[in-house]
């Protein structure tokens, strides 16, 4: 009896440019997915960037550093023989396949999908006409665009698709300006559920977020007006949350200075170094698992603009049924808001998105867990995101 193969789709990724346990996941939740989905998906990394966050000297190997993360990640989400690292960024050598048997890849690919949008498309790429553009950080692409800007026109035009986790573009209430060239097709994090089930019995007593606090770079400029990607001009508008609410949260970051931290604390924030544990994926789902649930701000970028971008690792949160009290960047067109989930503009939208978990906490973790089997299940998502591609 033939049996067909299955078709091949190729993620392009950065996993050993940003080997953190957030990105990991998001990517992990790609691949088991689309395996799931009965596809033999492949990981790549073709990005041309040096790994430095995986090197202690200059004088490392920066490839076979590269090589041997990508490797025991592939052996832990079993797809050991379906990756490769191409040292774009040094001599060119591949590892996990050979040269001809990468471009061979390509070739045979049903689809390649540019994630991130963090891969300068090679010819081999577009040459197969199926290379997929899927961005995850919607803003500073979409003003490229509206200025002409030629170097983003040139690295959009070999994609055939073009997808955004900027889920409220093109809406009346989205000031993005929408592309008349590139027609972007909303989607969002696909999350394998049951990487993620729910523990009760764990839930610790603490709202918690993961992330950078400072981030001085990609502000961007729109009709005259600013806006910022740092994180912690966000934060600083909530630092009384703790004094008004009587709840207990912590913030786990990075990029903050002693100064930030005695911030935050005289103002009875608990602060926890991210790096301690975020360079482990288990870890990091264990952390989330562990929380009360997640309070976060999002990006001034996404709250004045009103993109709808919602975050993947908030995503992970509702999954293991942890409700979400995040900063509201008109995701809430798109996402169900007020029971497990909840979108806030104002100190007091946050007291009283607190208030109604204390009331009914459990009742609030499972319609979290609801929201995310209903609108982030990889095998929901990735579907609509594929028939999109072959409409």
């Amino acid at each position: 009896m033939h049996i067909a193969a299955k078709k091949r789709i190729v993620l392009l990724g950065m996993m050993s440019q940003m080997p953190v346990a957030g990105v990991v996941w998001q990517t992990m939740h790609y691949l088991v997915g689309l395996a799931r989905l009965g596809y033999e998906p492949y990981y790549v990394e073709a990005h041309a960037r040096t790994p430095t966050m995986l090197m202690q000297n200059a004088s490392d190997d920066s490839s076979a550093i590269a090589a041997e993360f990508i490797a025991g990640l592939a052996k832990r989400f079993d797809f050991r023989h379906r990756w490769a690292f191409h040292a774009l960024h040094d001599d060119g050598e591949c590892y996990g396949m050979t040269r001809r048997q990468l471009f061979d890849l390509y070739s045979s690919a049903e689809l390649i999908i540019n994630m991130h949008g963090g891969t300068k498309p090679l010819p081999e790429h577009a040459q197969t006409e199926r290379l997929v553009y899927l961005e995850t950080d919607p803003v500073q692409l979409q003003i490229e665009l509206a200025e002409e800007n030629q170097e983003t026109l040139e690295f959009l035009q070999p994609h055939i698709a073009f997808f955004t986790f900027g889920e409220n573009y093109g809406n009346a209430d989205c000031k993005l300006p929408v592309s008349d060239r590139f027609h972007f097709h909303a989607t969002r994090q696909p999350v394998v559920l049951d990487f993620w089930t729910p523990q009760p019995e764990v839930a610790g007593a603490a709202f918690t977020t993961i992330g950078n606090w400072r981030q001085q770079w990609r502000t961007v400029r729109l009709d005259g007006e600013v806006y910022r990607w740092s994180k912690h001009l966000e934060f600083c508008k909530f630092l009384e949350l703790p004094a008004r609410t009587g709840a207990s949260f912590e913030l786990a970051l990075g990029q903050y200075t002693p100064e930030d931290k005695q911030l935050l604390e005289t103002n009875s924030w608990n602060v926890r170094n991210a790096p301690s544990f975020t360079m482990d994926v288990g870890a990091y789902r264990s952390y989330i698992q562990q929380s009360r649930g997640e309070f976060t701000v999002a990006k001034d970028q996404n709250v004045r603009l009103r993109s709808g971008w919602f975050s993947d690792r908030s995503a992970t949160y509702l999954a293991a049924g942890r409700p979400v009290v995040t900063q509201d960047t008109g995701f809430g067109n798109v996402l169900p808001v007020g029971e497990g989930l909840f979108a806030f503009s104002t100190i007091e939208d946050v007291a009283a998105a607190v208030d109604a978990i204390a009331s009914d906490y459990q009742q609030h973790c499972r319609l979290a867990g609801e929201v995310a089997r209903d609108y982030f299940d990889s095998s929901k998502v990735l579907t609509q995101m594929l028939d999109a591609v072959a409409a």
